[in-house]
């Protein structure tokens, strides 16, 4: 089971991931958009949700990405204890904005009518998994919480060695078999969210503009007629 899910299973989803985006793309263009829901209900509320979920992930993902997939830190000198201090504040502060504002998101979702009416299956379930999947990792953090305490920094070193060696085409799931498994659950759930992306709204992260944390917000309103 564990060459399965980490050896196998990181590689399916990968495929699904880059082959399904592409299809998407070529194929349903129409489809490709966000569904933005902004009009349907509070704008303020609207505004407060998504500008927390959206910093929060993208925190949380250029963490992830910065410190187990690049040699940033090493490269700048910082002691291994001292990155997985870095790295457990700034996750669980941005994992927590991004809790925040998505839990705003998903009970706007269900509560407000005209927006549920206006939702697809897809819609909540993304986002119900993405939920949980950041759920389950905030609560890792109670385990690296008591590594840390005790100056034990052997998790992270392994999870960087077994995405290095799934990065160089040589998986080595068997380095995953002393970690808690709360971590694995974490990772699992991670790695299905590149499964279900290319047939959800997630596809619309491809055309985000680059000015888009800095643009100005669209008005629209409707035309008065004599």
């Amino acid at each position: 089971m564990n060459l399965i899910v980490f050896g196998v299973y990181p590689y399916l989803a990968g495929t699904v991931f880059i082959v399904g985006s592409l299809l998407r793309y070529e194929r349903e263009q129409d489809g490709w958009g966000a569904y933005s829901t902004q009009l349907l209900g509070s704008r303020r509320t609207m505004v407060w949700a998504s500008n927390l979920w959206h910093a929060g992930i993208l925190l949380v993902f250029l963490g992830h990405f910065a410190g187990m997939l690049t040699p940033f830190f090493e490269a700048v000198g910082v002691p291994p204890l001292a990155h997985q201090w870095i790295a457990f504040t700034a996750g669980t502060a941005a994992g927590t904005i991004a809790m925040i504002g998505g839990v705003m998101l998903l009970c706007r979702r269900f509560f407000n009518s005209r927006v549920r009416a206006a939702s697809r299956f897809s819609d909540f379930f993304i986002l119900l998994w993405l939920l949980a999947t950041l759920g389950i990792g905030l609560a890792t953090q109670a385990v690296t919480a008591r590594d840390l305490v005790n100056g034990n920094v052997g998790s992270m070193t392994i999870f960087e060695a077994y995405l290095h060696s799934l990065a160089t085409l040589r998986p080595h799931p068997a380095l995953l078999a002393p970690v808690p498994m709360i971590y694995k659950v974490h990772m699992f759930f991670g790695m299905t969210v590149f499964l279900l992306f290319p047939f959800t709204r997630l596809v619309h992260i491809w055309t985000v503009p680059f000015n888009y944390l800095v643009r100005r917000y669209q008005i629209v309103r409707a035309r008065r007629t004599a």
